[in-house]
């Protein structure tokens, strides 16, 4: 028994060490393993001997290995007594050497370190000098009114902290005490080691590529179409066809929120009924409200009104929310939907799906940006006029992806495993890479189908790719399909170079897109469009 007891605990202690090796523990009590400081302890012990065949071994040979190991499968011995064992063994002179270079290594270094810091000294006080000399020029100057030549001069000051290259604004100028000079040097040579992303992209790409800050000026193929447009929606009956073909390479600012009514079912073609059909559609909305809001605190309604409220803050774009009256108008806006399609109810996801109509109908009273702007201030009239046709416009979507959010999403489950399928057949490296690492299509694809990639790309990215939704035929239901498709395999490299389902999981949920903007988006579609031509009428394709 006695024995039986002595092999499970030697079975408990986990350890797979060959007799007579050192297994190495890489940590804060023990150095890394060194092959050249350790050439003797390989040689003498873990060198397996040479097998030469018919030779016999020496009659020595096992009674070394014995003498060594002899304590190996003891129960309670400790690693430490192996590796201070085999520290017996070292040559001496080996030791002694490596110790010698050690120490001389060491003081190389401090003697450098030491006249770095005598150059960094000398260089410091003569930046303060500097310094003082442009303070003292600078109030000249500022006394005689040349204010502007001051700024010229004094961005064109060289320093140690600048690396040589010219300043554009004070911003980037060393400014304070050496040591502050110092600081900000070494965050720009963090900044430029980590990949570029622009300081500020406004939140809705004109027809231009906004992969730049600002609103750059209207190029003549912009105010060509922007003239198109016009004329087209100009007309007594507009031609919904050439106004989709027209739409799905982008529209433009000025006339999106016309175009999307059209597109989207809320507007008629005929202009002259137009203003009467907005009308009868706004005061029906407010009809609604009057009817249902006051019930949302009933003990029918109250789950339904809390999961909203809890949901409006996790929304995109978040400066938004801030603002009470617009968080209001999303609350009416998803109760009243809610409760007009007991089917599915509401459904975390579809909170989301307000925002581009929000945005885009806002712009109609509106010339700057929204992030710069406080929509709450807007009048009363225009922010009922925003809510009732950002209403409209989302149950228009609503209706054509309703299976997406009826109860088990099974419009969800099958477009994952259609996309599942499509990726084997059009790249089957990637398929098969996330095969190997037990990744499921569900466990990343379920929020792309749910919030139509609001949550992968920019607000600004999400109209863009709406524009073409609107003009796709099924372009909700069937084309995003295809625009998710693309989207996977374009991130092929990242991919494919994550080993691990951590890292590949961690990936496809934080995708890099912030920097994205219409060109980005342009080529995305066109690649889900020449999948759509494809694959779309010939599903065998992608059944295996």
């Amino acid at each position: 028994m006695s024995s039986d007891g002595n092999k499970k605990q030697f079975w408990k202690r986990n350890a797979a060490k060959v007799p007579g090796s050192i297994q190495h523990v890489y940590g804060a009590q023990h150095p890394p393993f060194d092959p050249l400081l350790h050439a003797n302890l390989i040689k003498a012990g873990n060198k397996p001997p040479p097998a030469t065949p018919g030779k016999p071994k020496k009659a020595t040979t096992f009674q070394e290995f014995e003498s060594i190991t002899s304590d190996a499968w003891d129960v309670g011995d400790d690693d430490d007594e192996l590796l201070a064992m085999a520290a017996q063994n070292l040559n001496i002179e080996v030791v002694m050497e490596t110790a010698n270079k050690v120490i001389e290594n060491h003081s190389k270094q401090q003697e450098r370190q030491r006249q770095d810091d005598t150059i960094e000294l000398e260089q410091k006080e003569e930046e303060e000098v500097a310094e003082g000399e442009e303070e003292e020029d600078e109030e000249d100057r500022l006394d005689e009114g040349e204010v502007t030549s001051t700024e010229v001069s004094f961005a064109s000051q060289s320093s140690p902290y600048t690396d040589g290259r010219l300043v554009k604004s004070h911003s980037e100028a060393p400014i304070g005490s050496p040591k502050d000079a110092a600081g900000e040097h070494a965050a720009l040579h963090r900044q430029r080691s980590l990949p570029h992303r622009p300081p500020v992209i406004p939140l809705v790409a004109r027809m231009a590529d906004q992969n730049t800050s600002g609103t750059p000026a209207m190029t003549e193929r912009e105010a060509s179409r922007l003239d198109k447009f016009k004329q087209l929606l100009a007309g007594p009956n507009t031609d919904l066809d050439e106004l989709r073909k027209l739409s799905w390479s982008g529209i433009p600012r000025q006339v999106r929120p016309i175009t999307w009514k059209l597109l989207s079912g809320y507007l008629p073609a005929n202009a002259e009924r137009r203003e009467s059909v907005l009308q009868r559609k706004r005061q029906e909305y407010f009809g609604f409200i009057q009817q249902y809001y006051d019930s949302r605190n009933d003990e029918h309604h109250q789950d339904t009104y809390r999961q909203i409220h809890i949901d409006i803050p996790r929304m995109n774009p978040d400066f938004l929310v801030l603002e009470p009256k617009v968080t209001e108008i999303f609350e009416r806006i998803l109760f009243i939907w809610a409760i007009r399609h007991p089917a599915s109810g509401y459904v975390q996801g579809i909170n989301d799906l307000v925002t581009p109509f929000f945005v885009v109908y806002v712009f109609e009273y509106i010339e700057e940006e929204v992030e710069n702007f406080d929509v709450s201030s807007l009048q009363e009239e225009a922010l009922r006029n925003i809510e009732a046709d950002s209403f409209w416009c989302m149950s228009k979507l609503l209706d054509g992806i309703q299976d997406n959010y009826t109860f088990a999403q099974p419009g969800i489950q099958r477009k994952v495993k259609a996309l599942e399928e499509l990726v084997s057949r059009i790249d089957e490296s990637v398929h098969r890479h996330m095969q190997h690492y037990e990744v499921e299509y569900l466990q990343f694809a379920f929020r792309w189908m749910n919030n139509l990639l609001m949550r992968e790309l920019p607000l600004r990215c999400t109209i863009r790719l709406w524009d073409t939704y609107q003009a796709e035929p099924e372009g909700f239901s069937h084309f995003h399909l295809y625009v998710c498709a693309a989207f996977l395999v374009r991130w092929r490299k990242e991919i494919l170079e994550e080993k691990d389902f951590q890292g590949l999981m961690i990936l496809l949920q934080n995708l890099p897109t912030m920097h994205w903007g219409n060109e980005e988006v342009s080529v995305l579609l066109a690649e889900a469009y020449r999948l759509k031509f494809a694959f779309a009428d010939a599903p065998n394709h992608y059944k295996r």
